[in-house]
């Protein structure tokens, strides 16, 4: 019998997920899924400017007020993004708090979030300095009561023992699957990189060894504000970009084409984009901001994931949000599928599929792309050779081959796919088809037995 008789073909219809998939969409930021929104704040006209940083370190300290779900909303996150001090990991020199590391990657386990994690160098305000210990080693500049200095030392030896400290973290750490996205840290607050002329460049490269080296399994995010570096880093991995500072007219405008006059336009193919607001969205709304724009701005740059830093969203943009939301990162759904109505046990099923990714993005991880029999009490699940992580934006046809064993009991099965080992989260297609688990209907399958045959 040709592979063309005994076929059906089904074709389905586009549906939006019915839950938020993991590894891309909005961030929660300093929190975990569900955990209450700091509470809007409406910056100072007068200077333009607006005292957050209690936002800016984990832990939020305990003054830190949470009233933004009485304000406005927030998707739902599968990342939470986590930036915290050095002296948090290292208080004292060679001591290093890896209680501190585990106990936000259970966390965010329990919450069945990944993490995104930056290890800062220090703030801009005084208590969040670098640690004191370093202080007794080599000039560190002071950071004054309500100013906001960016720079860090410039002793090679602030590089060196901030890189040693990352190191750590990444022989620690970097199995664990919680750990998804480490942002690499540069000189200045926050390790956004300021002053980096203060600097000699065999010795920022030697630290950015530190994330390529010992981050061997975990995706690796780094500076756009500092494409020298980042070019650097992807001489030997894949390493992606963040841009800070997203809806800021200057930044939309003049700093970011800047940018990516230099950055490789192809790197979203690779590796997860991910970006953060500036300020948040309801000032944005405050300050006349064309939301549209940006958003479609964003879509252009292919990202994944986006931090709009937990605070409230308004109410009157949540439709705005769901569509971004829906571009955003990858959104797979079957076109059509077709393959045999009934086939023999031992015998080949010859399926011939189309898929599509309806976002900007691919998904990045190679998970296995599955069939499987379900029914009859049992269910055989096939891995195929497809890699997802090839689905850019776009559709993408193969044809797969599955040999039944010879043992199946006869009778009919239900015929599925999915994106699926045991140890991967459930990834949803948009697709009107029915899920099963992490598997989604598409058709029906008589199988035979060999004494039938």
């Amino acid at each position: 019998m040709s592979i063309e008789e005994n076929r059906v073909t089904k074709t389905f219809a586009y549906r939006q997920e019915e839950a938020q998939n993991p590894f891309m969409g909005f961030t929660s930021f300093q929190h975990f899924r569900g955990d209450p929104l700091y509470t809007d704040i409406i910056v100072k006209p007068e200077n333009n400017s607006t005292e957050t940083e209690g936002s800016e370190c984990y832990p939020v300290p305990p003054q830190e007020t949470h009233r933004g779900r009485e304000q406005g909303f927030y998707p739902d996150t599968t990342i939470s993004y986590i930036r915290f001090l050095w002296k948090e990991f290292e208080p004292v020199q060679g001591q290093y708090n890896y209680f501190f590391i585990e106990d936000i990657l259970n966390k965010a386990r329990a919450k069945d979030q990944t993490v995104m994690f930056r290890m800062m160098p220090h703030s801009t305000r005084e208590t969040d300095d670098v640690p004191d210990w370093l202080k007794t080693i080599i000039p560190c500049p002071a950071r004054l009561s309500g100013v906001r200095e960016k720079s860090s030392p410039t002793d090679p030896k602030f590089l060196e023992l901030f890189g040693l400290a990352v190191r750590k973290i990444g022989e620690r750490f970097d199995k664990d699957p919680v750990l998804e996205y480490m942002d690499i840290s540069l000189p200045g607050a926050w390790g956004e990189g300021s002053h980096r002329g203060d600097y000699d460049e065999a010795d920022l490269k030697r630290l950015v060894d530190n994330y390529t080296i010992y981050f061997p399994n975990t995706q690796l995010i780094g500076q756009s504000c500092s494409p020298e570096m980042l070019a650097y880093a992807n001489e030997t991995r894949d390493v992606a970009w963040r841009a800070d500072g997203v809806g800021n007219p200057l930044h939309m405008n003049e700093l970011y084409p800047a940018r990516f006059e230099v950055i490789p336009s192809d790197l979203w193919e690779k590796a997860p984009i991910t970006i953060e607001s500036y300020w948040w969205l309801c000032e944005w709304k405050r300050k006349g901001w064309d939301v549209d724009k940006i958003i479609a701005s964003t879509l252009d740059w292919h990202i994944s994931s986006v931090n709009v830093k937990n605070f409230p969203i308004p109410y009157e943009w949540e439709d705005k949000i769901k569509g971004w939301i829906n571009k955003m990162g990858y959104h797979i759904m079957p076109v059509s599928v077709s393959y045999p109505e009934a086939i023999g046990a031992g015998e080949t099923i010859i399926m011939d599929l189309c898929m599509e990714n309806c976002g900007v993005a691919p998904i990045y991880h190679n998970i296995p792309f599955c069939i499987r029999l379900f029914g009859r009490g049992d269910s055989y699940v096939f891995p195929t050779d497809i890699r997802i992580k090839e689905w850019l934006p776009g559709k993408h046809e193969h044809r797969v081959e599955v040999v039944l064993p010879q043992e199946i009991p006869a009778g009919e099965y239900h015929l599925e796919i999915g994106i699926y080992n045991e140890k991967s989260p459930l990834i949803y297609f948009c697709t009107e088809a029915e899920r099963n688990g992490n598997f989604y209907r598409i058709g029906k399958l008589s199988v035979e037995s060999i004494n039938d045959q």
